[in-house]
C-alpha cells in the first residue's frame, strides 16, 4: 500500500478522492482543495491511497473541527470513505491504524468521529467502528451519534454541544447550512438554490465559513444540513431530482 498525504507543497498537483470528477466538477475541487490548505495550518491531515478511487481519511484535532463538539485532545475524523472496488482489500483497517498511531504520537487521547446506526449519506459506518472498538459517547436528534475511542480508560467522554441536540432552528422555512468541507456542496448549493427560485420558493442558504460558526451551528453535520419549518430534515446534498421531488411533497 502506498499511502500519500496532502501537504502545502503537492495539494494542487494530487487528485482530491472524493473530488466530482467531470469537467463541471473544477470549481468543487478548488473549493474544496482551498478549504484543506486553510486548514492544514490547524492540524488537518488528509491520506489516501496512491490511485484514482475513493480510499482516504481526514482528520484534524477536535478542537479545531468544524463539528460542534467538545472533544478536548482528541483528533476527530472528518471524513473515512473506502469505495467500489477497494472494498474488502484491507484498506479501511489500515488507514484508521494510521490515524490511531498518529493520534497517539501526537498526545491525543483519543478518537472522535460522527455516524449513524443505520447506513446515512456521508455518515461513518457505526457497525465497522464498534467492531474496531468505538463507544458511542452522545447523540443528536434525529440520528447523529457522536462515536469516540479512547486510548487510556481515564480519557473524558466527548459530547456534542447543546447547540445541536435537538435538530430545531427558529426559521420556518427551508434553510440550508452548509460548508466547502466537501466538494459537492459547491455544485449542489447553487443548483438548489435555483430550482427553489424557479418553482417560486424561498431557501435561506447559510454558508459556514469559519471555526466558531461551525463549532455552534445547530446541527452535528455542519457539512451539509437541511431544515424546514424548523426542523432539521436531512444531511444528503440534494441532486436535481431530488430536490425537486421534496418540493413536490412538501
Amino acid at each position: 500500500m502506498e499511502w500519500i498525504t496532502l501537504n502545502q507543497e503537492n495539494i494542487e498537483q494530487e487528485h482530491i478522492c472524493c473530488a466530482i470528477t467531470d469537467k463541471k466538477g473544477e470549481n468543487c475541487v478548488a473549493s474544496k482543495k482551498a478549504w484543506i490548505k486553510a486548514q492544514l495550518n490547524h492540524g488537518l491531515v488528509f491520506t489516501k491511497l496512491n490511485a484514482r478511487g475513493k480510499v482516504f481519511i481526514e482528520y484534524i484535532p477536535a478542537e479545531n473541527a468544524w463539528y460542534p463538539i467538545d472533544a478536548p485532545n482528541y483528533m476527530h475524523i472528518n471524513c473515512f470513505w473506502i469505495s467500489g472496488q477497494f472494498k474488502g482489500k484491507g484498506y479501511a483497517n489500515a488507514l484508521l491504524d494510521l490515524c490511531i498511531e498518529d493520534a497517539r504520537a501526537k498526545g491525543k487521547c483519543g478518537l472522535t468521529v460522527i455516524a449513524s446506526e443505520k447506513k446515512k449519506p456521508y455518515l461513518s459506518d457505526a457497525s465497522y467502528l464498534k467492531y474496531k472498538g468505538f463507544q458511542k459517547a452522545d447523540s443528536a436528534i434525529p440520528y447523529f451519534n457522536l462515536y469516540y475511542l479512547p486510548f487510556t480508560k481515564d480519557a473524558p467522554i466527548p459530547q456534542f454541544k447543546t447547540c445541536c441536540k435537538e435538530g430545531i432552528i427558529p426559521e420556518k422555512g427551508m434553510v440550508l447550512y452548509y460548508t466547502n468541507q466537501c466538494p459537492f456542496t459547491a455544485k449542489f448549493v447553487p443548483l438548489i438554490e435555483t430550482i427553489a427560485k424557479e418553482h417560486n420558493e424561498v431557501i435561506q442558504v447559510i454558508k459556514i465559513d469559519n471555526l466558531d460558526q461551525a463549532q455552534s451551528a445547530p446541527s452535528p453535520f455542519t457539512t451539509y444540513s437541511f431544515f424546514d419549518q424548523g426542523h432539521f430534515i436531512t444531511n444528503e446534498i440534494f441532486s436535481d431530482k431530488k430536490f425537486i421531488k421534496y418540493l413536490e411533497g412538501r
